[in-house]
């Protein structure tokens, strides 16, 4: 018998707004409204969607010695981060696979940090047995959203002084009149915010943001066309624990102080794996994640298998769909790093016919984070 699906404080809301809704890391969660996918889609980035992510989990990190302590878990610097600046950040495992990514934002008496919904139950176990009392659930916390160009007005009109922050910096802030805690952070690849309420103002504090004329409410279909158009990967799909973040061309995520020679190298599940996977380490990952794009419409989706000209098997497809915002085919896949090259063509085997593929650059949508 199935587990029955959990439902965020915004459940009724979405019900009431007409939403389709379906199961998503073990919640009943908007997957569109009435207008559609693609309606929505283009709205946010052209003006501002308003996302319930409230399924996500919150977690307080708290001790004077919280920041050194997670840094035994992640491959990431998060001694040095400045109070209410916020990184991205991954869980390895021994093997140097990714068991999670997750953002951590630094606060006056904490360290903020979210995780997947689907991972959520695992990495608090995960964060109890290697920190013990310093971590601290958040489950009465309710997580909104609000992303493109448009936000910065509409929440600016709320919550005064939110244009001030840059993107990846964070704060506490009245909005109107709930406190709230937020970010100038999202997975959309636009600007825009995640902000942190309880759940008793939830549906209050959306309603608020629905009323700006900017604002529409949008689901995880368009959420999933945003982030593939901006490259950014899907746990559970683009990178999991089979998984390096060599291999996930996330490196990027890996500061110089935690490499080898770094003054807190090393330390942190799978270093020794990882490391030499690093540019110019001695093991050079075999396999990289890349875009891929084409001019077919037929969709290419997640499984389907990547052939060169010989038709020799070299990798296969892990995010794909028909981009909205660029007008053609765009996936994200590993490839062996001898075709990860920029320009290299590809096929993808689709229902037994060869979709042509290129390597091409990511995001495929420019990001327009605001970074001041």
């Amino acid at each position: 018998m199935t587990a029955p699906l959990h439902k965020t404080p915004l459940h009724a809301l979405h019900v009431e707004l007409g939403a389709k809704m379906v199961p998503f890391g073990g919640y009943d969660m908007p997957v569109q409204y009435r207008e559609g996918i693609l309606a929505e889609h283009r709205h946010t980035r052209t003006h501002a969607g308003l996302f319930d992510v409230s399924h996500m989990g919150q977690v307080r990190l708290v001790g004077a010695d919280a920041a050194q302590m997670l840094e035994t878990l992640v491959p990431v610097d998060i001694v040095d981060l400045p109070v209410f600046k916020q990184r991205y950040a991954l869980f390895t495992n021994e093997q140097g696979g990714i068991l999670d990514d997750l953002m951590v934002c630094r606060r006056p008496d904490d360290l903020f940090v979210v995780v997947n919904a689907g991972c959520k139950e695992q990495d608090i176990a995960h964060l109890q047995k290697h920190l013990g009392d310093r971590v601290v659930p958040c489950p009465e916390r309710a997580l909104l959203a609000l992303q493109g160009p448009a936000a910065v007005t509409a929440l600016a009109r709320l919550a005064p002084g939110v244009e001030k922050l840059t993107f990846m910096e964070g704060g506490f802030f009245k909005l109107d009149a709930f406190d709230v805690f937020l970010t100038r952070s999202g997975y959309t690849g636009e600007d825009g915010y995640e902000i942190s309420m309880h759940e008793r103002d939830a549906i209050a504090i959306a309603r608020l943001l629905l009323d700006q004329p900017e604002v529409k409410p949008i689901g995880l279909g368009a959420r999933d066309t945003l982030r593939l158009e901006a490259g950014l990967c899907l746990y559970g799909h683009d990178i999991d624990t089979g998984t390096t973040p060599a291999e996930a061309a996330l490196t990027w995520a890996i500061q110089k102080v935690r490499r080898s020679g770094g003054a807190r190298a090393g330390g942190y599940p799978g270093f020794a794996v990882i490391d030499p996977q690093l540019p110019g380490g001695s093991a050079p990952a075999a396999r990289k994640r890349v875009g891929l794009s084409s001019t077919e419409k037929l969709p290419v989706r997640e499984g389907a298998k990547l052939v060169n000209a010989d038709g020799a098997e070299v990798g296969v497809v892990t995010s794909g769909t028909l981009g909205p915002t660029v007008g053609h085919l765009v996936a994200m896949g590993y490839v062996a790093t001898s075709h990860a090259a920029q320009g290299t063509p590809l096929f993808a085997l689709v229902r037994d016919k060869r979709v042509p593929m290129t390597v091409s650059p990511m995001p495929f949508a420019p990001h327009r984070y605001f970074r001041g």
